[in-house]
């Protein structure tokens, strides 16, 4: 390895500290080259030499995906950081450091708004002063990304060696190169390369991403790709508001119908007499308003995947219509004896307990034993730990971008209250929760601020909602000894929707939206609880 001149600084011994101090933090990260590590160690490692080597208060590794910048491991900023996704063109710095190939300084008083305000540990308010060096890394020419480096001493960077943070920044594109090298290594059959290609175009479009870094994510993350590879039907399940769809969405785009429709129906949102329409379609004549010939899901799915969500739902007689096409792959059109052949992969999804509801009578056992031959479960929010903080992260930057804010952050009080609140509405709760609290949060800010920073009052939340009436319930059972599990689960559903309708003066619509549920299935809930 050859040292560039202007690294030489000798000493009366003759020692050559600065090319020595480089070679010490340069060496390991060679060495790690020809090491079998994690994607995240070795990013973890990079990011310790660079502050080792070029001491800083904050750095980052950031990857361009489009046109948007994706943390990938971060060092001195906070954890909701990851959850965040960076548009370029939302933020000027993050544009020039992409614009120049040689790395970049703001001046401490530089206008630009810094993407990191109020994300760097240890500082409550905003980065009026500091240093901020930025520097793009490319890999096989292109551009991949950027290291950042920040000091809250403004002065920090004065005497940085240019050299010695160019052979860092060859090191540190080596680096991620090889990731990416053992990245497509893992795809190298054909098969798995036209997986690649499929997440590829599906995540091209706009569809949510799935964030998350604990062990109960990544455990179901991996029951994805084992299955999506197959063609077998997959049941999901799960608590409203897990983001049941995000599953479904990404077991198509990693399958080999990623290329093929996708297809989806929420069985909950229409009336019985038209869910067999929308399913298998119609002809003209077939009944009153049907004025031509029309397709239903089915057919429209052909060669791709079928999404039916809140399966639960469907009547029995459409149950059994829906039996022999997972059966046979044959239809027929509503008012037609004509055949129709289609190859349809189906995923469902039910936040009911569909066991149950076979014991129950109201759902059919064989069409039950059709659906589940691959179940998955989407855990809780309560259960993904700190993956929180990640989703905070993520919905707060969208929301930042929506407002119009230069930095819309969390205080620690408002991320202990968000590891701490159980989310009995889970992702969608804490989406809603995000929204609506910036929003007021703005409102209420007469001076119109351009960094907002959201604390645990503007949040509203119980440590533990319905606290009193838990206890209140348990109590009651004690008693009576008599309530089965159906009957409070029933008496919880009514208290919690007739407490949404005195909150909003008794509007459906505004229940609705607080609790996460499409209008027409909170219609069919309201019925069954005898509230409508």
């Amino acid at each position: 390895m050859m040292v560039n001149s202007t690294l030489v600084e000798k000493t009366p011994d003759g020692v050559n500290l600065t090319a020595k101090a480089l070679l010490d933090v340069l060496t390991p990260l060679i060495l790690d080259l020809s090491r079998e590590l994690s994607d995240r160690e070795r990013y973890r490692r990079l990011l310790s030499s660079l502050r080792a080597l070029f001491p800083g208060d904050a750095a980052a590794l950031l990857r361009l995906e489009g046109d948007t910048l994706v943390p990938l491991a971060i060092d001195g900023l906070s954890s909701d950081t990851l959850g965040r996704r960076f548009r370029v063109s939302d933020h000027p710095r993050f544009e020039q450091l992409l614009s120049r190939p040689e790395p970049t300084r703001f001046a401490a008083d530089s206008d630009l708004p810094d993407p990191y305000d109020g994300l760097v540990q240890g500082v409550a308010g905003h980065l009026e002063v500091h240093d901020c060096l930025g520097c793009p890394l490319f890999v096989r020419g292109r551009p991949w990304g950027l290291l950042t480096l920040d000091a809250l001493d403004p002065a920090r960077f004065d005497s940085i060696d240019m050299a010695s943070l160019r052979a860092f920044l060859g090191l540190a594109a080596a680096t991620v190169s090889v990731v990416e090298r053992i990245d497509t290594l893992a795809r190298s059959s054909e098969e798995e390369r036209a997986r690649a290609e499929a997440y590829r175009q599906a995540s091209s479009q706009s569809r949510r991403e799935m964030v998350g870094s604990s062990d109960a994510h990544t455990h179901l993350m991996k029951e994805i790709e084992v299955v999506a590879g197959s063609d077998l039907t997959v049941l999901i399940t799960g608590e409203t508001g897990v983001g049941k769809e995000l599953v479904a969405n990404a077991i198509h785009a990693l399958s080999a119908r990623a290329n093929k429709p996708l297809i989806s129906l929420n069985c909950a949102a229409l009336p019985d007499t038209l869910v067999e329409s929308e399913l298998f379609g119609h002809v003209r004549g077939a009944f009153s308003g049907a004025s031509s010939d029309r397709r239903g899901k089915f057919e429209l799915a052909d060669g791709g995947t079928i999404f039916l969500d809140e399966v639960g739902e469907l009547p029995l007689l459409v149950q059994a219509k829906l039996l022999r096409v997972l059966q046979n792959g044959q239809l027929q059109r509503i008012g037609s004896d004509q055949e129709h052949k289609v190859d349809v992969r189906l995923i469902a999804a039910t936040n009911r307990d569909l066991a149950e509801e076979v014991r129950a009578g109201r759902f059919r056992a064989d069409f039950y034993h059709r659906l589940s031959v691959y179940p998955l479960r989407v855990p809780p929010l309560r259960e993904r730990g700190r993956d929180v903080l990640l989703l905070a992260g993520f919905f707060l930057e969208e929301n930042r971008s929506r407002l119009g804010l230069l930095s819309l952050r969390l205080a620690t009080d408002a991320q202990a209250m968000l590891l701490r609140y159980p989310w009995p509405g889970n992702v969608r709760e804490l989406e809603h929760l995000i929204g609506r609290s910036a929003l007021k949060a703005l409102a209420a800010n007469r001076e119109r601020r351009r960094i907002l920073t959201l604390t645990a009052a503007d949040f509203a939340l119980a440590a533990a909602p319905d606290e009193d009436r838990v206890q209140k319930t348990q109590a009651e059972t004690t008693e009576t000894g008599s309530k089965d599990f159906r009957s409070a689960v029933t008496e919880f559903e009514r208290n919690t929707v007739v407490d949404a309708l005195a909150r909003h003066d008794q509007n459906w619509a505004a229940v609705a939206r607080e609790l996460g549920l499409d209008r027409a299935n909170l219609n069919r809930l309201a019925k069954r609880l005898g509230l409508k």
